[in-house]
């Protein structure tokens, strides 16, 4: 009878200790996780969609250097977004989703680069320093409102 109140009470705990966790759940060879459970009570942070600074101040306002590329883009507001974690003692450990929008970029032919965006996050997500793999959808779009703007992301986080 011991054992099995022991066995009780060690389920319990460790069911309450889950539950204080967030759980992401999908393939362990994916970049991204295909969902996740937050416990009910967790406060979380959303932004608004957040584009890039401006990389070089000094380049003509329609030129590419302005902005600079995709990839150049997304560690601009990679860096924004962990800013705005930071101050709020969170950071990349606590994102529990990113909303991504790509549009074409005239330089790789009009195509959208995907890779560009994928090789920014890959520096932020899913690695040794942060294992965390949120949820995350891409979705290509024709264009965002300043034309020199080729990605603007979206981010819910949860605190601890």
């Amino acid at each position: 009878m011991k054992n099995v109140l022991f066995l009780a009470c060690l389920s319990a705990a460790a069911l309450t200790s889950h539950a204080q966790t967030v759980e992401f759940y999908g393939s362990p060879t994916s970049p991204i996780s295909a969902g996740a459970v937050v416990p009910a009570g967790k406060k979380l942070l959303w932004t608004s969609g957040i584009v890039a600074d401006v990389a070089d101040s000094t380049a003509a306002a329609t030129s590419r250097a302005r902005y600079g590329d995709t990839k150049t883009q997304a560690l601009s507001i990679l860096k924004k977004l962990e800013s705005a974690l930071t101050s709020r003692g969170l950071s990349f450990r606590d994102v529990l989703m990113l909303r991504v929008y790509v549009t074409p970029d005239p330089e790789k032919g009009g195509k959208h680069d995907y890779q560009g965006w994928f090789d920014a996050y890959g520096q932020h997500f899913g690695t040794k320093q942060n294992p965390t793999k949120p949820t995350r959808s891409t979705l290509g779009l024709a264009g965002l409102v300043n034309p020199q703007l080729l990605i603007e992301i979206e981010m819910v986080a949860v605190f601890p």
